[in-house]
């Protein structure tokens, strides 16, 4: 799988993410992956490794052990259930980072956490040069305006497939995408039509055709397993979801095939189109 991206061109990669299922593995199991993807990787890319947990001693420990594997960055995020207050979860953002001493990229994905990195949390945190980077995941466009605006330090990264243009439009220059996974050329092209070549109107003729797929996974309730089976498609075997999810089933595959295979085939159009107008 890391071969893979690496092949198909992606500029980083985080390890014991979200799509990583880090929630259903043991401690253990979680060192043991940062270890295996820093060996893989050998420091042909950036990587960022997660330290998502309940308790903030085992995010500073998933710190020590990604800053042990050779991680260049850490993803620090709001410890889950415990519904910290701003000030409270800056003071375990703060720890978890110094424990690692590295850049952090931090990790707002209120949805899952049940508690927003709010104004407090940021005014705390923006004062510390360490805390690079955010993955804003809450999906609320005023989110995205609120941190363009009064935190430019904190550099933004989209974290919400669906509304990766406006990201762009708002000067975010990264992208941090599950389905990358199995779709990285069509993410890149969305990012290089925005990012590089400033072409918006080539941006929305991708998104538009990335979108069904975006809203696939972003609302139908079985994300997971959607990227799993995405790359099971490109002949990589990543396994069946951990419990308690399960695999998608006939229907769901059926209906993803038919998304992704639309999209793919409308993105080489558009790119071919321009490759076309370049020669002409």
């Amino acid at each position: 799988m890391i071969e893979r991206l690496i092949s198909d061109g992606v500029h980083g990669i985080i390890i014991a993410g979200t799509t990583g299922e880090y929630y259903a593995q043991s401690m253990d199991e979680r060192i043991r992956m940062l270890e295996c993807g820093c060996e893989i990787i050998n420091r042909r890319l950036p990587v960022i490794g997660g330290t998502g947990a309940i308790r903030t001693e085992d995010s500073i420990a998933l710190a020590k052990a990604a800053k042990q594997a050779g991680v260049d960055a850490i993803l620090v995020a709001t410890p889950p259930y415990a519904q910290p207050t701003g000030r409270e979860n800056a003071l375990h953002a703060l720890s978890v980072q110094r424990a690692a001493d590295l850049p952090a990229m931090l990790y707002n994905y209120p949805g899952r956490m049940a508690a927003p990195m709010d104004e407090d949390f940021l005014d705390r945190i923006g004062q510390a040069p360490a805390f690079c980077a955010i993955k804003e995941s809450s999906g609320d466009i005023n989110r995205l305006h609120l941190l363009a605006r009064q935190y430019p330090q904190i550099a933004l990264s989209c974290g919400m497939d669906d509304q990766a243009l406006e990201f762009f439009a708002w000067g975010a220059e990264s992208w941090v995408c599950a389905a990358s996974n199995f779709a990285a050329s069509a993410h890149i092209a969305l990012w290089k039509a925005c990012v590089v070549d400033n072409n918006f109107i080539k941006g929305r003729r991708i998104m538009t055709a990335m979108l069904p797929l975006m809203q696939a996974l972003e609302q139908g309730g079985k994300f997971v397993q959607s990227i799993k089976y995405g790359v099971s498609r490109q002949g990589i075997s990543a396994g069946p979801p951990r419990a308690p999810l399960r695999p998608l089933n006939k229907d769901d595959k059926r209906i993803l095939d038919q998304v992704i295979d639309t999209m793919n085939t409308t993105i080489d159009r558009i790119e071919k189109e321009k490759a076309t107008e370049k020669e002409n």
